[in-house]
Order: structure tokens, then sequence, then C-alpha cells
């Protein structure tokens, strides 16, 4: 399918948008007016940009009527602003929250949530919050003035506050208890729990050998997966002969050959399925060890 932002409405290319580039977090900001009315709404145009200092750049987007949203109006006369972050705990009162309320209303009052007074800021805080940042304004950036247009709201962060219970034994944020949630598409939300959370190390500090070193029987297996490759080319250096050898003569390699040893017009392809289970396993020097077999 081809996207041309020129031949289709701005609300369908929005869509196109917003249902691929995800899932992202989300921005539950916090401000008040130069009258000190309250204002909360969420923005999944939103991400953190650096940590020295750090620094947090949302979007409200222009909507149809062209009126800027109360948190950019708010931002802009007072340069303050509180980001807190959604989870799962509080997702359906920060929808609430998202609601087109007049001027003045305070969507803290109309989704049930408890105001925390801030420390260096006015803006209160949302207590039921997982995470707040007390931000100041350090630039907005307009990025057009037709509806759907950003506004690129540039904070710097002040001062931050994190919920103990998501912390764990290590004094970090837990992405199990932080219980986090995405946004999609659509009416769409993911929550960061179960099955959608996994670990994947980091590439090496020294440079990996690429894919493109990959033997070309292994890089083209039908078996292994671009995944599998990308995890087997962040290897430094493949194992010597003597380790390959070795680790043929084995119970562990031995046990593996007997099981296919009457298939071999497929044998390769069993060799790689059990690779792949080393590499789903991390344990990758292993993998390599058997993916080099000399049958």
């Amino acid at each position: 399918m081809r996207v041309d932002p020129k031949s289709i409405s701005q609300p369908d290319f929005h869509g196109y948008l917003l249902g691929v580039i995800a899932p992202r977090p989300i921005a539950w900001a916090s401000t008040i007016d130069k009258e000190g009315n309250v204002n909360l709404a969420p923005y999944s145009f939103f991400n953190v940009f650096g940590s020295n200092p750090g620094t947090l750049i949302l979007s409200p987007a222009l909507p149809r009527n062209g009126e800027p949203k109360h948190t950019l109006t708010n931002v802009e006369e007072t340069g303050e602003l509180v980001i807190n972050i959604v989870s799962f705990s509080v997702v359906e009162q920060m929808s609430l929250s998202s609601t087109a309320y007049p001027k003045g209303v305070n969507e803290f009052i109309k989704s049930g949530l408890t105001e925390e007074p801030s420390e260096l800021i006015d803006p209160p805080r949302v207590k039921e919050s997982i995470a707040s940042f007390e931000c100041k304004l350090t630039e907005v950036i307009s990025l057009g003035k037709e509806p759907g247009a950003g506004n690129l709201i540039i904070c710097e962060v002040l001062l931050g506050h994190i919920n103990d219970d998501i912390l764990g034994e290590d004094g970090k944020p837990d992405p199990y208890r932080a219980d986090l949630v995405g946004r999609m598409g659509g009416d769409w939300y993911c929550r960061v729990q179960g099955d959608a959370l996994f670990k994947l190390p980091k590439p090496n500090r020294d440079l990996g050998i690429g894919v493109d070193q990959i033997p070309a029987v292994i890089r083209n297996s039908p078996v292994l997966t671009g995944n599998n490759l990308g995890r087997l080319g962040n290897i430094e250096k493949l194992p010597d002969s003597s380790s390959i050898k070795e680790f043929g003569e084995t119970e562990e390699f031995k046990e593996i050959k007997i099981r296919f040893v009457n298939d071999q017009d497929s044998f390769i392809d069993h060799l790689h399925a059990e690779a792949q289970k080393y590499i789903q396993a991390n344990e990758i020097e292993k993998a390599w060890l058997l993916l080099l077999q000399k049958l």
C-alpha cells in the first residue's frame, strides 16, 4: 500500500500514522492558566529526548476547529507543567480526562482524581499516577497552522516523583510493577504486561560480526528468523575449531544427532531448529557451536 499525504484527507493520514507508529507513551499533562484554573489532559505525541538536562517533549496537535489545546495555552502563559505517567490502574480515568471540556473545567474533578501539590511549580501532580515530573517550559515550536499540526512543548524536568511500589529489588522501576499503558491507533491501547514484556541483550561494546559474516548456509536458513540472525550476528567472533570439535563430542550434541539421524534430507533444518531454541534461551555460544558442526 502506498500512502501519499497529499492525496488523502488529513484524518485518514492521521489514522495511518497512529496505526503503525505505536505503541506510544502517554504524557498526562497537568497545567494551570494565569487565573489558576487547573487542566489535565493526555497526549500520546510524547517521549523523553535527553537526560542531561532531563528533556521531555509533548505535542498537542491543533484540533479541527483550529483552536489550540488548553494545555498549550496554559504552558505558554505560565511556563510550567507536570507530566504524569499512565499505568493500567488509571487508564479509564485518563481516557475520561481527554474529553474536550470547556476552559476552566477541572478534569481532576471530572475524572475522580486527586490533586497532589508539586514542590517546585504551581500545577498539581496526579496522586494516583505511578510517576510524575515537574517541568519548566524551554520552548514551544509550532509546526503549522492547519488542523493536525503539532506544537512541540519542549520542557526540562526539575523534579521527579516515582511511586516506591513500582521499584524492584535493585531500586529501579520494574516493568511488571509499573504496568504501563501505550497508545495505539483508533480506540486501541496496549498494556505492557505478560507476553508483551521481553528482554533483549544490548549489542556488545565491541563490534559484532554482523549478519553479513554469518556463513551462507546459516544466513539463508528457512528456519532461522531475522531476529535469530540479528542475535547471532552480535557475537564478537566465531567459536574456534577446538571448541566446535569439543561440543561435537558432548552427549548433548550426540542426543540431538541421534534424534534426526534417519532424516538426513532435512537434518540441517532440524539442526537449525535446535539452535533456535538455544537462541531463544539466550545461549548464543551454544547455538553457534551447534550450527558450526561438521556433518
